[in-house]
């Protein structure tokens, strides 16, 4: 468990790792990254799935500020949380668990994620 708690939802899936300080808007929740896979599309109130993140440690005040505005994913399934994620998630308070094999989770599946228990389930 990185950041404890429960969530459900849908998931929206990168293969490619994220970095959050110039990838995604923190006022609209819209990943603005170009050439991104996910560029264009929301992550709010969905389960963000990727491997990892990347990129400067202000991406940990773009994920608090995701949260701030109403527009962060409820929450986050990583293969490997690095410590900007890590950092982020446990500021904003959304659930994230790492060590989970990303690859069996597709966009739009329904997980339930319990951090509490390091568990995530598709169905």
């Amino acid at each position: 468990m990185i950041s404890p708690g429960k969530a459900k939802g849908e998931a929206i899936v990168s293969k490619e790792p994220i970095g959050f300080y110039g990838g995604i808007d923190a006022k609209t929740g819209i990943v603005i990254e170009k050439g991104h896979e996910l560029e264009g599309k929301s992550v709010k109130n969905k389960i963000l799935v990727f491997p990892q993140g990347k990129g400067s440690t202000v991406g940990s005040y773009v994920i608090y500020g995701l949260k701030k505005n109403g527009v962060a994913p409820v929450a986050i399934v990583n293969k490997e949380t690095e410590t900007i994620v890590a950092t982020g998630v446990i500021l904003a308070g959304i659930p994230c668990v790492d060590g989970i094999d990303i690859d069996k989770i597709k966009t739009g599946d329904k997980l339930v994620v319990d951090a509490d228990q390091a568990i995530v389930e598709i169905g």
